[in-house]
């Protein structure tokens, strides 16, 4: 389909964004990597209206940066890189910052993309930009309900 070596890579805290991120592997013909979190989050930690809930205190935290399970070992083996989230708190989850500083994504193409409950991407974008400064950031979507075909579209008029 594409001569650009693709990889879906997300983080998904209830399975939402990992059915996503499956479909938008298949149709981008992508490889696909879950960031998986070092401790990971119970229902509790989950609970957005607990201002002390793990997943509060992290987003309250400019600085926070929960640890990850593993990195992607060949990533310079990828031209592009899907990068799929939840939309926590009007942005992506701080993991995701993790995520973007345990590698090197110099030249690489980033899209992002999430899945929400009502909010879009809003400043997603600018707030992850520092935290992989050499790539090439090419915005992103909200992909609640997609197809396999409506995501084969999307991917071949991003990249």
């Amino acid at each position: 389909m594409m001569s650009k070596k693709v990889l879906v890579a997300y983080f998904s805290a209830s399975g939402t964004t990992k059915k996503v991120a499956s479909l938008l592997a298949r149709a981008a013909g992508a490889d696909l990597f879950e960031i998986q979190p070092k401790i990971p989050y119970t229902s509790a930690d989950l609970d957005w209206t607990n201002k002390k809930s793990r997943s509060s205190l992290e987003m309250n935290d400019p600085s926070s940066r929960p640890g990850i399970k593993s990195r992607v070992e060949n990533l310079s083996n990828y031209d592009a890189v899907f990068l799929g989230f939840p939309v926590w708190w009007y942005t992506a989850p701080t993991i995701i910052k993790t995520f973007l500083e345990a590698h090197d994504f110099s030249g690489k193409e980033i899209v992002l993309f999430a899945t929400s409950g009502g909010s879009g991407l809003g400043k997603t974008e600018s707030a992850l930009r520092p935290c992989a400064p050499n790539a090439i950031f090419k915005g992103g979507k909200i992909l609640n309900g997609a197809s396999e075909g409506s995501l084969r579209s999307w991917v071949e008029s991003v990249l």
